[in-house]
């Protein structure tokens, strides 16, 4: 069984500030740093240090190269990378005094996969092995349809939620991975149960977590026996940078589903490993090393 991340790969622009600008506003950055980043990254970098064998699949710009030398460190086979001559994909990020991030997005790099490109990558991989994507590259609903077609198992973080994910078909989905903005988004409903009983409703086989922030996480698993539910509590810490959060706890999460962990132990270490990735600064930088998340939880 592989896993494979057909995602994003962004250098990361990071401006502290003591809140985020507001229009027509000119505001003084307290400091600049250039880091890796991009969903697709962070997220395999979270799979590969919470134990997976994991690939990664993109195309990449010439600017590009210590995103691929990150993602070899990290023991991310990148294989699936393809050269592009188009620049690299890249975030412009404010981090506020709490802690707190918002982000604008160039895609880049990210959005010139082609069919071909799908075709090729997904030739690499079969029936039961894992297949994660987000919302940062393009031809996202060929790659759902080529992988579903082959039985892969299909992970989706749908983040950025946008108009565009309407094309994809979430009934081909195994997981779909959200926060409660995205999950109402999706739903309709502001309320994480009842957004899970409108999607339940729509795709009875989609098995979906919902991330709560302070408030912890749920996962709605579907199997032949019907659909176990399980709740973990957010770990409390202090938060100086929370960009990976949600990609740390996915890799976690998936990661240990594809080991067959049970599913509260999947969230438990998911949740610990987001709750150390946001007391540190940057995105794929601030991700723990599983022996990190391992003593942690002989400690509790």
């Amino acid at each position: 069984m592989k896993i494979l991340n057909f995602g994003s790969l962004n250098v990361d622009y990071v401006y502290a500030v003591d809140y985020f600008v507001r229009a027509g506003e000119t505001l003084k950055a307290a400091s600049r740093q250039v880091m890796p980043g991009g969903k697709g990254l962070n997220q395999s970098i979270a799979l590969a240090r919470a134990g997976a064998k994991v690939y990664h699949a993109n195309c990449i710009g010439a600017d590009g190269a210590f995103l691929r030398a990150l993602l070899e460190e990290s023991g991310v086979d990148t294989a699936y990378l393809r050269p592009t001559d188009e620049m690299q994909g890249h975030a412009v990020i404010q981090v506020d005094k709490k802690g707190e991030n918002c982000i604008l997005l160039y895609g880049g790099s990210n959005r010139v996969v082609t069919q071909a490109q799908i075709d090729e990558t997904l030739a690499g991989f079969e029936a039961g092995d894992w297949l994660v994507l987000q919302n940062e590259i393009n031809l996202l609903p060929r790659i759902v349809d080529a992988a579903y077609d082959k039985g892969m198992r299909i992970a989706l973080n749908p983040s950025p939620y946008e108009d565009s994910l309407r094309e994809v078909d979430f009934s081909k989905l195994s997981w779909l991975l959200v926060n409660e903005v995205e999950a109402s988004q999706i739903s309709g409903s502001d309320d994480p149960e009842r957004a899970w009983d409108v999607l339940h409703a729509r795709y009875p086989a989609l098995s979906v977590l919902i991330t709560l922030g302070g408030a912890g996480s749920v996962a709605h698993r579907v199997s032949d026996g019907g659909v176990e539910t399980a709740r973990q509590e957010a770990f409390r810490v202090q938060a100086v940078d929370t960009t990976a959060a949600g990609d740390t706890y996915t890799g976690y999460f998936i990661g240990g589903l594809a080991e067959g962990r049970p599913l509260a132990e999947c969230m438990k270490r998911a949740s610990l490993a987001s709750s150390i990735s946001v007391t540190r600064a940057g995105a794929a930088v601030s991700i723990p090393e599983r022996a990190e998340v391992e003593a942690r939880l002989s400690e509790l």
